[in-house]
């Protein structure tokens, strides 16, 4: 029997391509605003976006005329040279952050990477040499590089390649007086999430976030945020820090900024990045004009195009749309998040979710083991918000007469 071309590539894929994913058995060919289609011609409502990437959905007419545009003209000159679209980009992103400067990459990764990177060289110019500590939380989830690994709190993600970095101290973001007690005069940066995505979809306390400001008022300690799944609108505001009353010195960012053009910046006040001098960091491909011109485009659609009103709107549906399933389905423990991140914790593995919507139509995942994480572009309307909770409605009901 002839193999279809969907066989094909997984089989290709099982040869040649390193097994670090679990990918779901479907190959998808093609998208077009909040959904996808396979290569059976079978569309989904996508409501992982890419892991957050495709924030403005698939196919994006607007986006998708600038990167052409841009790949027909220049793609990469280096960080040799100056180009247009780097300082115009920094400054929008001061405008939206608060935060004076940026340094571009190609990942919200390598922003965290360059945000650890920063803290320390800020004190070791300031002549404090002991102070290179990082107080992060349990929970988090911040990248696999090095650095970012090493406040990377779970242990899966981290035992197979120690020793990490040395000198992090892991605190339950649920115990506020912990934190009081690991931050010190050696400690260079506290490191949080505003909104746990990986961890579960769980914001940060109030509580919590008045200790962190407590604590580095009292040792000077430097915050950093990572607002690389909870950032640029999609929670309905520019960035969830702002919502929290959480003040960071730097902020990785990442994800939605390039809608789907890879592109990642650490955002840093001035007194911080007078420390840092030529040299000290670096990207190859960080700031290209085409990675440059597709954050340009994103950023305008939330400075002037409407879009995070839009995406508190469909926000609040999105909540009442969820609430309800967790009420007709006495699995759902609890529903959180914000605008258009959310997560719904379940009595069981949140797999079996993922797993029962697919053949729906639905595109949805599991984080944290038991938690349905739903992550749609910041585009999505109310009636496609509508539909995809029927489907995921149906979802519950397949597992749950599954199991009966």
């Amino acid at each position: 029997m002839t193999k279809s071309f969907a066989d094909q590539v997984r089989e290709t894929e099982a040869r040649h391509v390193l097994q670090t994913y679990k990918r779901a058995p479907i190959v998808l060919v093609r998208g077009q605003g909040a959904r996808v289609w396979d290569t059976e011609g079978k569309d989904y409502l996508d409501f992982t976006s890419g892991v957050g990437v495709a924030s403005l959905g698939h196919a994006n007419p607007g986006l998708a005329r600038v990167i052409a545009e841009q790949a027909s003209t220049l793609i990469h000159t280096s960080n040799l040279f100056f180009h247009p679209y780097q300082a115009e980009l920094a400054e929008k992103l001061a405008r939206l952050s608060g935060l004076d400067r940026a340094f571009f990459c190609n990942s919200g990764t390598e922003a965290m990477e360059a945000c650890l990177k920063f803290a320390r060289r800020y004190w070791y110019t300031k002549g404090d040499r002991q102070r290179t500590a990082f107080v992060a939380l349990t929970g988090a989830f911040h990248g696999r590089t090095f650095g970012s690994l090493s406040v990377t709190a779970d242990p899966h993600y981290r035992e197979p390649f120690g020793p990490l970095v040395p000198g992090v101290t892991f605190v339950d973001p649920a115990d506020p007086s912990a934190l009081d007690a690991a931050v010190t005069g050696h400690t260079a940066a506290i490191v949080v999430e505003p909104i746990q995505g990986e961890g579960g979809v769980r914001p940060l306390s109030p509580a919590f976030v008045a200790a962190i400001r407590a604590a580095a008022d009292r040792t000077g300690t430097l915050v950093i945020a990572d607002e690389v799944q909870s950032g640029l609108g999609r929670t309905g505001h520019a960035f969830y820090s702002t919502v929290l009353g959480l003040k960071p010195d730097l902020m990785s960012i990442g994800k939605a900024l390039g809608g789907g053009i890879p592109i990642g910046a650490a955002l840093l006040r001035e007194s911080i990045s007078q420390a840092v001098a030529p040299g000290d960091h670096g990207s190859t491909y960080g700031g290209n004009l085409l990675a440059c011109r597709a954050g340009l485009y994103f950023v305008d659609q939330l400075l002037e195009g409407g879009l995070l009103a839009h995406v508190t709107e469909v926000g609040a549906h999105f909540q009442r749309r969820l609430q309800a399933i967790a009420t007709s389905h006495p699995m759902v423990s609890e529903v959180r998040g914000a605008g258009v991140i959310r997560g719904l914790e379940i009595d069981r593995p949140a797999s079996a979710i993922v797993d029962a919507a697919r053949p729906l139509g639905l595109l949805v995942n599991a984080t944290a083991s038991t938690v349905v994480r739903l992550l749609p572009p910041l585009t999505i309307t109310a009636a496609e918000i509508d539909e995809a909770m029927d489907r995921l409605d149906q979802a519950f009901g397949v597992v749950e007469r599954g199991v009966q």
